[in-house]
């Protein structure tokens, strides 16, 4: 088996490749594997550099080394191919998708790692893009994909920069009008946003649906009608904390396979914090599986509060 360890320099606040390279070598050299490291030049390139690993036909191992844009760009890579795995080597400014594990923080140990068990994930399929943690269209997606114009700024990093980022968008403007088709219903409204969940926790610390589950099959998602600057701040601290039944009158939740959103111009879709530009969303269980190794032990199944079962 091969391990290649892709680093993004550009993740989180600076640049942690030096870091990266001698915990790699220490740990590898001292097993005795067959390893390489590859550092990313340029957006996309940590696709690139897992989808011709994953091209090879050969056993191997993926580390996304940074936060969620570069798991999310190694996982689009990887997807499909049963003979790539792929985990997250945590070292970015959120690193949300383990925090559905039942200890995050051991993705931040490469000891840990190398010691790994697996499981088969779900992805989400966007137009022609893809997405294994939490797609988004709206205010939301504007929010997400902003955070990185703050997450340099001394002090703001995770859910710092994620209320800034929250801020600064809400005085830009809450709703938009789009046409939503979902389970045989179309949603013709001005809406918040749409939240498409496959994973649980994104934005610094969000767990808006604390049940989804990444290996059923089943896209979990939150329809946000319009509300005022006044409801906002009521609403995120539902959203944020998984408790949209308490507030049907708001939020729509709904269960399905796909969704399409239009939107009356080109808009921002967050995918995992990447930003992605269309004026028609196409959401949808992807095809391609991803196979996710992670630290022996640990647990991913949620706990399904009680209102919900």
């Amino acid at each position: 088996m091969k391990h290649l360890f892709i680093i993004n320099p550009a993740a989180g606040s600076r640049d942690r490749t030096p870091v990266y390279t001698a915990e790699i070598e220490k740990a590898c050299k001292k097993r005795g594997l067959d390893y390489r490291i590859a550092v990313s030049n340029a957006p996309g390139n940590c696709c690139q550099l897992a989808r011709e690993a994953a091209e090879s036909g050969e056993e191997v191992r993926l580390y996304a080394c940074g936060g969620d844009g570069t798991l999310n760009e190694v996982a689009s890579g990887a997807a499909g191919f049963p003979n790539a795995s792929v985990t997250a080597y945590a070292g970015g400014s959120g690193n949300d998708f383990v925090k559905l594990f039942s200890e995050p923080e051991a993705f931040y140990d490469l000891e840990r790692l190398l010691d790994a068990e697996e499981v088969t994930f779900d992805m989400i399929r966007c137009n022609d893009a893809l997405s294994l943690n939490i797609c988004s269209v709206g205010l939301d997606a504007r929010i997400g994909t902003d955070v990185a114009n703050y997450k340099r700024i001394p002090l703001i990093q995770g859910f710092r920069a994620y209320l800034l980022s929250t801020l600064v968008n809400v005085v830009r403007g809450i709703s938009e009008h789009y046409v939503v088709e979902i389970n045989g219903e179309t949603i013709d409204a001005e809406q918040t946003f749409v939240c498409v969940c496959n994973g649980r926790f994104y934005g610094g610390g969000f767990n808006p649906i604390p049940e989804a589950d990444p290996a059923d099959g089943i896209l979990d998602v939150l329809l946000v009608k319009k509300v005022s600057r006044l409801q906002v701040p009521g609403l995120i601290g539902k959203y944020k904390n998984g408790r949209y039944r308490e507030i049907p009158d708001i939020i729509r939740y709904f269960q399905t396979d796909k969704l399409t959103v239009h939107c009356d111009m080109p808009s921002p879709i967050n995918l995992d914090g990447e930003l992605l530009t269309a004026q028609t969303a196409e959401l949808s269980v992807a095809k391609e599986k991803l196979r996710f190794f992670y630290p022996r032990g640990l647990t991913w199944v949620a706990k399904v509060p009680a209102a919900a079962k």
